[in-house]
């Protein structure tokens, strides 16, 4: 499957934003779908993922209660709310098959990454 992220930009701090993953080429609600990001100068890191059908969800601590991850049969969202500066990173989304795992080896396919900054 093929997977473009889109909807980045600029935010104040205290914003929201959604993110957008949409998917071609393969069977996206057979997929689990995650969303990482890479702040400048830091390796990627895990932001969350969501279960096949959306059953279950798993994120960071450090967006926790911030950020909400959905999908439908063909894309996947990321809403952010009460932004911080800290969240400035290139975000990406990403696939895989079988259950929702926060290792991002273990996500088969890769979307551009969309940059979201947070300014103070």
């Amino acid at each position: 499957v093929q997977l473009q992220a889109s909807g980045g930009g600029l935010v104040q701090a205290g914003g929201s934003m959604r993110l957008s993953c949409a998917a071609s080429g393969g069977t996206f609600s057979s997929y689990v779908m995650g969303w990482f990001r890479q702040a400048p100068g830091k390796e990627r890191e895990f932001v969350g993922a969501i279960s096949i059908g959306g059953v279950s969800t798993s994120y960071a601590d450090s967006v926790k209660g911030r950020f909400t991850i959905s999908r439908d049969n063909a894309k996947g969202y990321l809403q952010m709310n009460s932004l911080k500066p800290e969240d400035t990173a290139v975000y990406y989304c990403a696939a895989r098959r079988g259950r929702v795992v926060q290792s991002q080896m273990l996500y088969d396919s890769w979307g551009q990454g969309t940059l979201v900054t947070v300014s103070s």
